[in-house]
């Protein structure tokens, strides 16, 4: 691939898998957050999250063989050291880490002590090209396509799932997509929460959404891949050199709901030269048997 602008490379894009089952937890290590998030799993998400519907579509996505797997974030449920291997023993069946790109999510992020837990595990799904150590945003070369990783997982208070990027995170990134479009790369940013300020739900959206918009639209993007919602969406974000398409995807894991909450990926044609994009829906079918394709749609980035 590398070199190689005039062919198509193939994105896988995954979100919010919450792989479980929760480890137990001694109960001083729930005197803090961990214990709302611990009640929720055991009354609520250990119901929605399925590892079998998971693991059937980590097998589809490995299946299509995609040059590249971007993972947006929240692999894990309350952000406990123990869970970090589990989700890892997991997160292989994607494929080896210079395959596959992570950035943390909310829940990852869950307390202080969560993203540095997450840093000892995933680390080689995190690191730039050129880095030794785990910095955000990070840069990764793959062929003609810059995945370019942006952290916006913070730990918060009880019942807040905000996220952050921060003014260092934002400055860096403005010189990296800077570097790549000089480059001649089709930049893809990849981030936990929706950069879009409009529609968030109170405690839930990221807290500079508009330093970020700004930031996206000065500088560009030709796609923003974003989890969080457990939905699929697909906005447009107006910038200097064309629209940038911002897509969401539903949970990896998640079997009740409506068609757009189910679980789901997508599989992302990139056409780097004419900026072209086909993006395929395959995830749980209506009747719950197995996976497979739900709808399709092409863009063309930059074109409103």
């Amino acid at each position: 691939m590398t070199g190689a602008r005039h062919v198509t490379f193939l994105l896988a894009h995954l979100s919010d898998p919450h792989i479980g089952p929760l480890p137990r937890i001694p109960f001083r290590r729930l005197l803090n957050k961990r214990l709302t998030g611990a009640l929720n799993w055991h009354k609520a998400r250990a119901n929605i999250h399925n590892m079998d519907v998971l693991a059937a579509l980590f097998a589809d996505v490995a299946a299509h063989a995609p040059h590249h797997v971007a993972l947006t974030g929240d692999l894990v449920n309350v952000g406990y050291e123990p869970e970090f291997p589990q989700a890892l023993a997991m997160t292989r069946l994607l494929g080896d880490a210079a395959d596959v790109s992570i950035v943390p999510g909310n829940h990852d992020a869950y307390i202080r002590e969560s993203l540095p837990a997450m840093r000892r595990v995933f680390s080689p799904f995190m690191l730039g090209d050129s880095s030794r150590e785990v910095t955000f945003p990070y840069l990764r070369r793959r062929g003609a396509v810059a995945l370019i990783g942006v952290n916006s997982g913070v730990p918060t208070l009880p019942f807040f799932a905000t996220g952050r990027v921060g003014r260092a995170q934002r400055a860096k990134l403005g010189e990296l997509l800077d570097e790549t479009r000089r480059q001649g790369l089709f930049r893809v940013v990849m981030i936990h929460h929706p950069p879009l300020a409009a529609g968030a739900k109170f405690g839930r959206g990221l807290t500079d959404a508009k330093s970020l918009t700004r930031l996206l639209a000065e500088h560009g993007a030709e796609l923003v891949l974003h989890g969080h919602n457990h939905r699929h969406s697909l906005a447009k974000l107006p910038a200097k050199g064309g629209d940038i398409p911002i897509l969401g995807v539903a949970s990896a894991s998640a079997v009740p709901g409506t068609p757009h909450h189910r679980a789901e990926y997508h599989l992302i044609e990139i056409m780097p030269e004419t900026r072209r994009l086909h993006i395929q829906r395959r995830g749980l079918l209506a009747d719950g048997n197995g996976i497979g394709a739900l709808s399709e749609m092409a863009l063309t980035q930059g074109v409103s």
